[in-house]
């Protein structure tokens, strides 16, 4: 099996920990996307996220460092690089750098996640064109 790896830098007006808890804490990784997310904060410990469109394991946590996670969805993109390397960035990066910027997620950003969760995720179609806009 051919991989990639999806690797994505992103900047944030925010402290690690701040970060770190965005992603880690159940109430606040749920403001991202508004489906439920229970997250454990221990190693070994198992996460939801989406609903239950994402589950895992914590591999290596290191709080405010480092998360490192085991993860699978319900469901993949048809190219699975582009629709995740996309996913990340319009359903986590871009409402996460509006939250720590201005306190909250613009309408065009609850927008395109809105439709990720209704029109992809829940109904579970993960076909759909890749633009170059971000």
């Amino acid at each position: 099996m051919q991989t990639k790896t999806l690797q994505q830098t992103v900047t944030f007006k925010a402290s690690p920990q701040e970060v770190y808890d965005m992603l880690m804490d159940s109430r606040k990784h749920q403001s991202l996307s508004g489906e439920p997310a229970k997250i454990s904060k221990k190693v070994g410990g198992k996460f939801t996220a989406w609903g239950s469109h994402l589950s895992g394991i914590n591999l290596v946590l290191k709080p405010g460092k480092k998360i490192v996670q085991a993860w699978r969805a319900t469901g993949w993109w048809p190219d699975r690089y582009s629709g995740h390397y996309r996913g990340w960035i319009e359903t986590y990066w871009t409402p996460m750098k509006e939250i720590f910027a201005t306190g909250a997620i613009s309408d065009k950003t609850r927008g395109r996640v809105k439709i990720d969760r209704e029109q992809r995720i829940r109904p579970g179609k993960f076909r759909r064109k890749i633009s170059g806009k971000a």
